[in-house]
């Protein structure tokens, strides 16, 4: 049984390859990643590494070969070029004959109309038609995207939102990964949708519960989208990402994470870690 990970290099695609590295032998593990140079220690650790890149196809032709459980981890751009590669990726998969495909997809991706979510959508519906056994991993928001508010609130500034009284089921990137790693090397997850969400939070619940862990009142201060994005851009944040920034708090405040599951606990096997001991090993991270 050969298991592949996508864009093992990232973030999340490093921490589902370690999880799995711990249960499963380095001789069943490959990894596809754009730049194998970045994957040179998983390779000293006996990892098959691969050149896959999703903007060309035939190196996923050769990436993906004889593998029969495959992790497609969800690439990083715009709309236009995620729905692109998300294509490539899964066509490859289609021509490689692999037996499974597991897709970090989001939340509620099918009916979710936040900006993030054509991608996603055409993803999933390339996999069905495929007809390739599936996994859509239905990633609700992780906890470390928080991560530049945390720390502008360490450096006294307060915590700022225009999502009003949206919620967010926030946990951390690694439970993600190993739920995305329980998946690809367990059995009985063929043709599944988990919607892998904590418990949903506002962002006045969130900054409390920093707060707490801080030790003192983090101010919260709710803005119309206009003012939200004029301070992101005077915090630094690009003129290009402003959309984005700016559309994930209306999403928000929309309620499209707001999704109540407990299918993240049943796939961990355990409760998720609490908010506040997440936030806490966040912002021990920052120290």
């Amino acid at each position: 049984m050969k298991l592949l990970v996508t864009g093992a290099t990232g973030k999340l695609g490093r921490k589902v390859v370690e999880t799995l590295l711990r249960t499963v032998p380095a001789s069943q593990l490959a990894v596809s990643v754009r730049n194998p140079d970045k994957a040179e220690d998983l390779r000293a650790r006996g990892v098959d590494v691969r050149h896959g890149d999703f903007d060309v196809p035939e190196t996923l032709d050769k990436a993906f070969a004889g593998i029969d459980r495959l992790l497609i981890i969800s690439a990083d751009g715009d709309n236009e070029t995620r729905i692109r590669q998300h294509t490539n990726a899964v066509e490859a998969a289609a021509r490689a004959k692999v037996g499974f495909i597991a897709y970090t997809s989001l939340g509620n991706a099918a009916e979710s109309k936040l900006f993030l979510a054509p991608p996603h959508q055409a993803a999933e519906q390339a996999i069905l038609k495929t007809g390739i056994p599936y996994s859509f991993l239905r990633n609700n928001w992780y906890l470390e995207n928080e991560i530049p508010s945390i720390q502008g609130v360490l450096a006294g500034a307060p915590w700022v939102t225009s999502a009003g009284s949206g919620k967010v089921g926030w946990a951390l990137q690694k439970e993600y990964a190993e739920v995305a790693a329980a998946v690809l090397a367990g059995e009985g997850h063929e043709n599944t949708m988990y919607e892998l969400s904590g418990k949903p939070l506002t962002q006045a619940e969130l900054v409390t519960a920093l707060g707490d862990v801080l030790g003192k009142e983090v101010p919260l201060q709710q803005v119309d989208d206009e003012q939200y994005a004029d301070i992101m851009k005077q915090a630094g944040v690009p003129e290009f990402a402003l959309p984005i920034v700016v559309g994930i708090q209306q999403g928000i405040r929309e309620g499209q994470l707001e999704i109540e599951s407990q299918d993240f606990e049943k796939l961990l096997g355990r409760p998720l870690t609490p908010i506040a001991k997440a936030l806490d090993q966040i912002v021990g991270g920052l120290k």
